[in-house]
This record gives structure tokens, C-alpha cells and sequence, in this order.
């Protein structure tokens, strides 16, 4: 049987029965869609949409032709085809919806209390035992750092308009509802679909940072500030008996950081004005949900003194208080008489106010005065006996100001190493540029946040591309030249991307440590630094088996290197959503990291359209962090470590062997004359700009790429998701295993993916990737660049790539052992199908150019960029 045949045999035969309750909601969803479609479009649209959808179905069970369906695409004037790409959109933010709805509902029932969930924090200390529990959890740090993200191609609008769905839907479901109120929940349900039908997808205006920032913001208003104490009290459970009527054995382990409104390297739209602003927007969110917080909590306060006494502390604080606020004061006195621990939360909430409002007679000075107000009600209730108001919603309270303080997450600064090097240049010179003045702005505004908001509100400065310990010692130079003296407390970190930054890694540390801000740096901070591993360059660059197994090494040399020298190190992974930018599932990436590289601390970046698929809803964002937070753990015991350490010993010449080949295939095709050319003409590349995903540009330079230098690694995956080639997350992996099967065989191959947690991720992600390629579809884009040596040599890689990787895993399909991912691609797949048809049709188009008027240019890019907009949410991870 032929690749090809073999391929499309089993894409009809790979089929996961959906559950009962999925079905229905996708059913209904459907339905009113349909029935929203035919209102708006009448029932002849609805009709073509239907023919569509079952036209690409059938193609999958090998019933119809792709030319038949791209025949039929090409009868419909470009307007029909706009409102056919619109439908299937939808549909997918539905679909979407409905399984989101899904998960959440089998978390609940698998959650039955007897058994701890897997991959969940009770289950990571039950399985810990007496592994040095105590002294991981002390050390324990998790720190997601949220960036903006080129390739969110949702509008905010409907990203609310999804939520509010998602509300009724949920209504829908519920086993309480009566039929009046069931069938009233169906027409609102109609209402918000119509809604969603009349938004427009696609962007009016280009994003600018301080959009992004705001955007973000919807992700801590709606889920992270209220499931992040969730989350400490899972593993305050886990720990002990009694949590809620004791003190917490627990601390809070989380911290947030952000780059959206900080990162300028490649950036000129952030500004130092920017940074301040973000800050500023903010602190402003986290002041505002810590006053509503204070303001419930204090509503419940009703306990009266006869009952529960305030503490000599509480009283003496309250007739301070009264004696500096007395009309304040007096007013809670009257209307809660006899509550005095009522009475000091609400005055806190007042001093609340004050500091967003910045009132500086009542203003908190710092997270730090709010946290000793919030005690003194704690210690007070303990002291009556009330041990269940003490240590529950209050506490709860206390572990948010302790997690967010006033400024939500740490604003960290981006820039790049030659960026600092102009700059000084030109300093020394005596002439500086609009830019380096720039520099020094942004230097300043670091200076102002630190004595607004304090020094964790902004201090870490990462340099991408560092190269050598001077690109650090630049930064602190630079700060030298901004602020003199009064230089801001920096935590400057490398950035390291390229195969070869990641090799020399280590003696770049080495000479960082003579630099004299790094050493008062580590004198200070208990011999502590950070360092950021670049993922998605170094993919772009070596590909992703290379990639992969060279960040691995990077890893393992800065652990040797941070114990020889007596360093806390942290690594922060630049990981993107997409495979081929180091994404895949965060709990395996976590147990796949290098022993002695996890310590207990894992930093990673949260990017766009990851952070609203993992903290969209509170259950899925309690379930994500838990599972991350339980790995962290695992992956710090010195059993998890040895048992890593002798897998990655033993198949290191494989591994080696894999890494080698795997990068020269990559590289034979990437780096062959005319090979960027051919691939802006295969992609959508050059459109995407036109979608006004983000406030960054998508490439260094204008026109066509020169060469993959010149294209930000974000698009370059995004581009090639769009034609269904996924080629960034698989490309070059079959030439590596290939190489070791011609030397040695399977076996040591199999070997490897049962036993080492590395290759085992490593090859499970290439397997998600190769599920969302379709050869079919792919092999119709690549025809479009006119080059048959380059179609040959990418279906041959990948039709190696697919075959052995099933051979090692022992699968006889695509995701057989991940039943909810199969079935989440095989929801999604015909109806990717449909917009990929209509994407092809509006880009050979274009692409043929054979003397289209402007008119008809425009209504073209409208189908394209609807048809990008729709196979982003129906792919999901793609950029």
C-alpha cells in the first residue's frame, strides 16, 4: 500500500466515538447556528454551507475527491464563499466551547474525592511520601510569565461574546432547570450565537501594546485572582489534615511576570511611556479585585463581640484608626455595631480605595502594610477561637496579596544585545539617537516603578541574542548612564537562542559572575540567577529533534555549571504554544527537563492564544497549574532525577545520532537557494501581516524574506499551520530515526520512548503535529511555489517522519493512546477541512495574479484572512 493510500485508510478508520454528552452540545450548538446562518443568509446559504461540510466528511472516508471539492469552492461567486468561511468559524469557536464544557463536566465526575486525580498536587504528595517533601514545598516556585502573542488571531469581542455562551450554555446544562427556564436559557443561547454570527472576526485597527495589556487583564479578572488561592489550598490539603482550621502549611508558590508592554526587542510600538502605562493599567486590576475581596469578606464578618472578642491589637488599631479617620471610622461603628472585626476589614477595603485612588493620607504604602492590617484581623480571630474565619476566606485573601501585591504580575523589559551596544557607542561618542534615548527612558521608568509599586514590580532585564558576559555588564552600564546612583535594582538575564549561544552558555555565566552588579546581585538574594533558554529560534534554526535535544544539553551544562559554583539557578523556558516552538503539554515538558534543572522552580512563558486556552475557564486553569505544580515536585526528587540521569546516560549516542542527521535534513531544505521565496508563496506569510494580530511586526525588515534570519519564529509556525504542513513541529525527525535504524535497529529507538522521559515527549508532540498535518491538503499548497523538488523532499520527510514514529510508539494510528486529543482533532479536522479549501481557492489566486482588479484583490484577501482566522481556532496551538 502506498504512503498515501495508507495515510487515507487510516484517517477514515481512526475514528473516536465522541461521548453522549459532547455530542449533544456540538448537536445543539449546531443547530442554532444553522438556524442563525439560514435567518441571516437564507436557507440557500445554509444549504451550501451544509454541502461543505458533508463533502470534506466524505472525503475523509475516501467517498469524495479533493478535486471534486475544489471544484465546487470555485462555483461560488468570493461574497458566498466570505459567508461559508464565516459559518465554519463560528462553528469552531462552538465546537470549541462545547468540548472546553466537556472537560470540565469529566474533571468534576472523575473527582470523586476517594482517589486523588492524577497529575494532581495530593497525588504528587502522596506518591512523594517521605521524599523531602517539606523542603520542596519551602523552595517551591512557579512562575508563568504571560506574553503577547502574534498569532491570537480572536478580537476581544469575540472572545466576550464566546464567554457569554459559554454562561448560558452552562445554564442550559444544569439538572435544576425547569422547562420554562431551560427553554428561556435556549433563546438567550440563540440571542449570544446571533451576536457572535454579526461580530466581525477580523480586526478593524492593528493592536497597540498597551490593547494587548488590557487584554490580558481579562485573564486575572475572570479566572487566575480567584483560583490561584484554589490552588494553595489544594496542596495545604495534601500537606495536613484540618486546612481552613489551622495555620497553612502551604505557602504561596506562585508569581506572575509579563512581557506585554515590556518586551521592545523587535518592537519600536513599546515605548518606556508604554512600560509605565502597563504598570499602571495593571495595578490598577489588582487594586480593584483586592478591594472588592476585602469588601465581601468583610460583609460575612458578622460576628459579634459578645461572641468573638477583638484582640488588645485589633482594638488598638481601630481607635487609631478612629483617631486619624474618625468620620470614617464612626460611620462603619454605626453601621456595624458591636463587629469590630467587620468593622477594621471594611476600613481596610477604604485604605484600599484610597491607594488606587491614591489618597495619600489613607494609601497603603505597600503590599506589605495591607498583608500586617489582614493579620491583625487573622491572629485576632484565632486568639476568639473563630480558627474557620481565620483561615478561610481571609486567608485566601492574604495568599492573593502575598501572590499579586499591588502591581499583579512583575513587568519584566526585553531588548536586544545590539540595541545596548549602539547605545553605548553612541554614548561615548557624546551623540545619541532617538533610540538610545529610548534605553535610557526605559531605564528611568524601571527607576519610577520601583518607588511606586517596589522593587518586584519591575526588576528583571532579559537580553536576547546575549552573546558574552559584556552584553549583561551593558545593561548595568547603560542604568549607570540613565540614573547614576540611583541606578534601579536590575536582575539583568542572558537570553540564549541559537545552537551555538546555548552551547557557550556556560562560559557566559562564568563571566557574568565578574560583573560587579551581578555579584552585588547574588550577595543580596542568597546567590540566586536566572536564565532564559530560547525555544522557538533554536527550533527555526536546527529544527525540532535537534532543537529539542540540544536545549537538553544546554540544560544539563548549566546545572553542572550552577553546582560547581555555588548558584540557585533558575531556567526560564521560552516556550511557545506551538510545537514547533517548544509547546506540547507543560506537566510532560516539566518531567522531561534535565536533572538538577527544575530545583523545585520552574518559569515559563504563557503566550496569547495558550494563556486564554489554559486560564480561560477557572476549572481548567486550577486543573493546568495543579498539573504543572505536581511535575515541578516530581521532577525536583532525587529518585525522578537518577532514573532521568540514567535513561539520558544511556541513550545519549542515540540521542546524539537523532540530533545529527535530523538537523542536516532540516537544514538540506531550509537553507536551500530560493527556499524563503517558495515558502512565502506556499503560506499565507505575506497576508498574515494584514490580520492585525499584534502590535509586533512579523519580520525583521520589509519585502519577502531573504532567508529564515529574516522571519520572527512566530509567523514562520503560524504560516505553516495555516497549509496544514505543520512542517516546524516534525520536519527532519524521520532522516534522525532513520539513521539510527540503518545502524542498530528499532530497538534501542523503542527503548528509548518507553524509558526517558525526553524522547518520550519529544516523539508524543511530533505525533500531535503530524495528526493536525493533512498530506492531502498540504501537498495542494506546496504546488502553489512551483517548485516539485521542494514538494517531493517535504511529503517524502514526512511520510518517513509518520511511518517510524508509529513503528517506535507501536500505535497503529496518530494519537491512539491519547484519546481526548484524537478526539479533539477528529471533531475538528473536516471542518479545518472546508477552510482550508477556501483559504486554497482565495490564495492561488492570488498568488497567479493574472490581472485581478483591486476590487477583486480585496474581496480575496477578505476570504483569506477570514479562512486564517478560522483554521487558527480550529487548530488551536498554531502559532
Amino acid at each position: 500500500m502506498s504512503a498515501i493510500a495508507h495515510h487515507q485508510a487510516e484517517r477514515s478508520s481512526a475514528v473516536t466515538e465522541m461521548p453522549d454528552e459532547l455530542r449533544a452540545d456540538v448537536r445543539l450548538l449546531g443547530e442554532l447556528l444553522g438556524q442563525v446562518i439560514a435567518e441571516y443568509g437564507g436557507d440557500d446559504l445554509l444549504a451550501d454551507v451544509e454541502r461543505l461540510r458533508k463533502a470534506v466528511i466524505a472525503a475523509r472516508r475516501g467517498k469524495v475527491s479533493v478535486d471534486e471539492i475544489t471544484a465546487m469552492v470555485a462555483e461560488w461567486p468570493v461574497e458566498r464563499a466570505v459567508q461559508i468561511a464565516r459559518a465554519f468559524t463560528c462553528y469552531f469557536h462552538l465546537a470549541n466551547l462545547a468540548e472546553e464544557h466537556f472537560r470540565i463536566r469529566t474533571l468534576r465526575v472523575r473527582d470523586t474525592g476517594e482517589e486523588p486525580l492524577p497529575e494532581s498536587l495530593a497525588q504528587a504528595v502522596q506518591e512523594l511520601g517521605g521524599e523531602r517533601v517539606t523542603e520542596l514545598v519551602e523552595g517551591l516556585r512557579l512562575h508563568p510569565v504571560l506574553t503577547a502573542h502574534p498569532t491570537e488571531a480572536r478580537r476581544r469581542a469575540v472572545v466576550t461574546a464566546i464567554q457569554r455562551i459559554s454562561g448560558q450554555l452552562a445554564a442550559y446544562n444544569s439538572p435544576e432547570r425547569g422547562a420554562a427556564e431551560r427553554a428561556e436559557t435556549r433563546r438567550r443561547l440563540l440571542e449570544e450565537i446571533d451576536l457572535l454570527w454579526r461580530t466581525s472576526q477580523l480586526r478593524s485597527t492593528k493592536l497597540d501594546p498597551l490593547d494587548e495589556v488590557r487584554t490580558a487583564m481579562a485573564a486575572f479578572d475572570e479566572t487566575l485572582f480567584r483560583v490561584v488561592p484554589l490552588v494553595y489550598r489544594s496542596l495545604d490539603a495534601a500537606l495536613g489534615e484540618g486546612t481552613g482550621t489551622r495555620e497553612p502549611l502551604a505557602r504561596p508558590f506562585i508569581r506572575y511576570g509579563s512581557w506585554i508592554g515590556g518586551d521592545r526587542d523587535g518592537n519600536p510600538n513599546v515605548t518606556a511611556k508604554v512600560t509605565r502605562d502597563a504598570v499602571l493599567i495593571q495595578a490598577e486590576h489588582v487594586l480593584i479585585a483586592l478591594e472588592n475581596a476585602t469588601h465581601r469578606i468583610a460583609r460575612t464578618l458578622t460576628l459579634t463581640a459578645g461572641y468573638t472578642p477583638a484582640s488588645p491589637r485589633l482594638r488598638a488599631a481601630l481607635t487609631a484608626a478612629e483617631n486619624d479617620h474618625p468620620e470614617l471610622v464612626s460611620e462603619m461603628a454605626t453601621r456595624s455595631p458591636q463587629e469590630p472585626h467587620r468593622q477594621w476589614l471594611l476600613f481596610v477595603a477604604a485604605r484600599i480605595v484610597a491607594t488606587r485612588q491614591r489618597g495619600l493620607d489613607l494609601a497603603y504604602r505597600s503590599p506589605e502594610e495591607l498583608l500586617g492590617d489582614l493579620r491583625t484581623a487573622q491572629e485576632s480571630l484565632v486568639a476568639a477561637g473563630a480558627e474557620r474565619q481565620a483561615y478561610g476566606e481571609l486567608q485566601h485573601l492574604i495568599w492573593q496579596v502575598e501572590t499579586f501585591g499591588f502591581h499583579l504580575a512583575e513587568l519584566e523589559v526585553r531588548q536586544h544585545s545590539q540595541v545596548h551596544a549602539a547605545a553605548l557607542a553612541e554614548l561615548a561618542a557624546g551623540r545619541t539617537s532617538e533610540r538610545t534615548d529610548e534605553v535610557l527612558a526605559t531605564i528611568r521608568t524601571i527607576g519610577w516603578i520601583q518607588e511606586r509599586y517596589g522593587v518586584t514590580a519591575c526588576s528583571r532585564y532579559v537580553v536576547s541574542f546575549t552573546r558574552s558576559a559584556d552584553d549583561i555588564a551593558a545593561v548595568y552600564a547603560l542604568a549607570g548612564h540613565a540614573l547614576g546612583d540611583k541606578a534601579p535594582q536590575l536582575d539583568v538575564v542572558p537570553l540564549f537562542e541559537s545552537g551555538a549561544d546555548l552551547a557557550n552558555a556556560p562560559g557566559v555565566l562564568s563571566g557574568m559572575l565578574e560583573i560587579p552588579g551581578i555579584q552585588q546581585r547574588l550577595a543580596a538574594n542568597g546567590r540566586r540567577l536566572e536564565v532564559m533558554l530560547g525555544y522557538s529560534d533554536s527550533a527555526k534554526e536546527l529544527g525540532p529533534a535537534a532543537a529539542t535535544l540540544k536545549l537538553y544539553e544546554a540544560q544539563e551544562a548549566l546545572a553542572a555549571w550552577a553546582a560547581e559554583h555555588d548558584v540557585r539557578l533558575t531556567l526560564f523556558h521560552g516556550r511557545g504554544g506551538a510545537l514547533g516552538r517548544g509547546g506540547g503539554p507543560a506537566n510532560r515538558a516539566v518531567l522531561a527537563q534535565a536533572p538538577g534543572s527544575v530545583g523545585g522552580r520552574f518559569k515559563v512563558t504563557e503566550q496569547g492564544e495558550v494563556i486564554f486556552a489554559r486560564y480561560g475557564h477557572a476549572a481548567i486553569a486550577r486543573r493546568h497549574m495543579e498539573q504543572v505544580t505536581s511535575a515541578v515536585l516530581l521532577a525536583s526528587t532525587p529518585s525522578i532525577e537518577a532514573r532521568t540521569a540514567e535513561a539520558a546516560g544511556r541513550f545519549r549516542g542515540m540521542a546524539e545520532q537523532v540530533a545529527s542527521a535530523s538537523e542536516k535534513a532540516y537544514r538540506s531544505l531550509t537553507e536551500a537557494p530560493g527556499f524563503p521565496e517558495w515558502f512565502s508563496l506556499v503560506s499565507p506569510l505575506e497576508e498574515i501581516g494584514s490580520l492585525r494580530l499584534g502590535s509586533r511586526p512579523a519580520r525583521r525588515g520589509l519585502g519577502a524574506p531573504r532567508s529564515l534570519d529574516d522571519l520572527r519564529a512566530i509567523p514562520w509556525v503560524f504560516a505553516w499551520a495555516q497549509t496544514r504542513v505543520n512542517l516546524p513541529g516534525w520536519y527532519g525527525l524521520g532522516s534522525g530515526l532513520q539513521a539510527v535504524i540503518s545502524e542498530s535497529g528499532l530497538d534501542e529507538l523503542r527503548a528509548a520512548y518507553r524509558e526517558w522521559p525526553l524522547f518520550a515527549s519529544l516523539l508524543d508532540n511530533v505525533e500531535m503535529s503530524l495528526a493536525k498535518t493533512d498530506r492531502d491538503i498540504a501537498a495542494r499548497y506546496l504546488a502553489l511555489g512551483g517548485r516539485d523538488d521542494f514538494v517531493e523532499q517535504v511529503l517524502r520527510e514526512y511520510d518517513l517522519t509518520r511511518r517510524l514514529v508509529l513503528e517506535i510508539t507501536g500505535h497503529s494510528r496518530l494519537l491512539e493512546n491519547r484519546r481526548v486529543l484524537s478526539r479533539a482533532v477528529q471533531l475538528r479536522d473536516p471542518y479545518v477541512d472546508a477552510l482550508s479549501h477556501l483559504q486554497l481557492r482565495a490564495l492561488s489566486r492570488l498568488r497567479a495574479d493574472d490581472g485581478l482588479s483591486e476590487e477583486e484583490r480585496e474581496r480575496l484577501s477578505t476570504l483569506l484572512l477570514l479562512s486564517v482566522n478560522g483554521v487558527a481556532a480550529g487548530l488551536q496551538n498554531t502559532g
